[in-house]
């Protein structure tokens, strides 16, 4: 593995907890993005603890993998998923769901309102109601630029299934931006 690798910084880290900084100051930029754009001005707490979170958890990193990048936006995925199910607000909402039966699984239902809010209005409304599954995989490829393999990565899914769930998503959000009056060239589709 290259010695400037992400692999060899966190393998370096083990002996040496502080070269985990380099690898911080590298990806702390994505990792910002992605998490405020997904949780708002929660996304700077999320940020810090993706990092949190993989330094404990270095020693369990694939060192063939030598970019980062796809497992801290996973972790990243995971804590944000997490935290818009225990929001206040959420938790609320979830409970008087819940209580009408209106839905089968309201927390899905939760998590993607909470999402939207932190997104334009048009996107939002195109996104509400995509499962979160195929959500996840078409932010990560499109806002992230990672490919199909490091999204697999992130998420801990094969190829395969990235591939048909960034497919579904794109079907999904294209035919909802039409609905909404949307033309492909106004939203980069």
């Amino acid at each position: 593995m290259p010695d400037d690798s992400d692999a060899a910084v966190i393998a370096r880290s083990l002996a040496d907890p502080e070269l985990f900084g380099e690898l911080f100051d590298r990806h702390w930029p994505a990792v910002y993005r992605y998490c405020r754009s997904r949780a708002g001005t929660d996304g700077e707490d999320l940020a810090a603890e993706t990092f949190r979170l993989a330094f404990d958890r270095r020693a369990t990193y694939e060192l063939d993998r030598p970019d980062a990048r796809p497992w801290l936006l996973g972790l990243a995925t995971n804590l944000i998923r997490n935290h818009l199910r225990s929001c206040s607000r959420g938790t609320r909402a979830l409970e008087r769901l819940a209580e009408a039966g209106s839905v089968d699984d309201p927390t899905d239902t939760i998590i993607e309102r909470t999402e939207a809010a932190q997104l334009g209005p048009t996107l939002a409304q195109a996104l509400d109601g995509m499962p979160s599954r195929d959500r996840d995989a078409l932010l990560l490829f499109a806002w992230n630029d990672l490919s199909y393999e490091e999204v697999g990565v992130a998420l801990n899914v094969p190829v395969g299934t990235v591939a048909s769930r960034i497919s579904r998503a794109r079907l999904q959000l294209r035919a909802r931006l039409a609905e909404l009056g949307c033309r492909p060239e106004q939203t980069g589709s």
